[in-house]
């Protein structure tokens, strides 16, 4: 799957799931359920025990079917790292730029942490394909919108406190995506292994960005 093409499935379904588990097999029943739920992109964070290992099953089991990337990605030896392993997208929770200028290097797509306006703007200039306002609960949906007016330009991705309550109004305060972790993928459901909830949830997220979007 070329950047091209995650990016394109990212920005259609405006969601990336964020996945921590506590098996590796876990984690890919995991991704079979919201990946029938309409959700195309998952990111595995490198907090996840085996997570590089992770991906690399991921990749290989779904063929293309889902753009699997790494997250929690604090340097450029990690990403390279994870994008030997197969990762077709690389998330970080901070703006570094070398992280940027090695997935440029390799036509990764990035997208880095960042919060304030010049964090934000430093980040896109440098080439990210997209920049991840991390922590979003601090501002909420308002932020997107206070950050949107001077900065147009910016795709951003909100990520920390992203539920279906406010998905819809994220996306209609100009965010491009979202990332949701915990209230997607609730921990619960991961080990009572509820997969049709999981899928249900997922189906759910998707039309609160389709209604974010309509509005």
């Amino acid at each position: 799957m070329g950047k091209d093409e995650v990016l394109n499935r990212i920005n259609q379904t405006g969601i990336i799931a964020i996945l921590r588990a506590r098996s590796a097999d876990q984690l890919l029943e995991a991704a079979d359920a919201i990946r029938a739920g309409g959700v195309q992109a998952i990111e595995v964070t490198l907090t996840t025990s085996g997570a590089l290992q992770v991906v690399e099953e991921a990749v290989r089991r779904f063929h293309g079917e889902v753009a699997f990337g790494a997250g929690t990605v604090l340097d450029a030896e990690s990403a390279w790292l994870a994008i030997l392993a197969g990762a077709q997208f690389i998330v970080s929770p901070s703006l570094k730029p070398e992280v940027i200028t090695l997935c440029r290097r390799y036509h990764i797509p990035v997208f880095p942490g960042a919060f304030t306006p010049s964090e934000i703007l430093t980040a896109w200039e440098t080439g990210a394909d997209m920049v991840k306002l991390f922590p979003a609960s601090l501002g909420g949906p308002a932020l997107v919108k206070a950050l949107k007016a001077p900065l147009p330009q910016v795709a951003l991705m909100p990520v920390g406190g992203v539920s279906l309550e406010n998905t819809a109004q994220y996306i209609q305060a100009g965010a491009a995506a979202v990332g949701v972790g915990s209230e997607l993928l609730d921990i619960r459901l991961l080990e009572a292994r509820h997969w049709a909830a999981l899928t249900e949830r997922a189906r759910r997220f998707i039309e609160e960005v389709q209604r974010g979007r309509a509005d």
